[in-house]
């Protein structure tokens, strides 16, 4: 007895030869590999009518983040890791301590003018 088996088994709709023809030809390319300081290894492939210049030196490594560059005994290292800053921290980078007293003299008074004026608003209307 037949089992209604297809000559195509294992096979899924819409699957055919693939090749060149089918999917299109691909485009000439220049393969760069880049390094970085943790012992990645990273490929990245550009367009090959792309002048040389305008490959880039380094770029982030996918896998820590540190910057990679395409020389394999050296790669790039980060200069000085500098820790997290609070806004504060970068607000005090800006101001010296002269502009923050005036700064917080200017933002007190508007407070008061506007306390003062919300006062008197809602006496008069009572």
């Amino acid at each position: 007895m037949s089992n209604g088996g297809s000559a195509i088994r294992g096979s899924r709709v819409g699957a055919g030869p693939m090749g060149e023809a089918d999917r299109g030809y691909q485009a000439a390319r220049v393969e760069r590999n880049y390094y970085c300081s943790g012992g990645h290894s990273t490929k990245r492939a550009f367009a090959a009518n792309v002048e040389e210049a305008e490959i880039p030196e380094q770029l982030d490594c996918p896998n820590c983040g540190l910057p990679a560059g395409q020389d394999k005994d050296n790669p790039p290292v980060i200069a000085k890791h500098e820790p997290y800053k609070t806004h504060l921290a970068y607000v005090k980078e800006r101001r010296t301590d002269d502009e923050a007293k005036e700064l917080l003299e200017e933002a007190v008074s508007a407070v008061r003018e506007r306390r003062v004026r919300l006062a008197e608003a809602a006496g008069t209307s009572e």
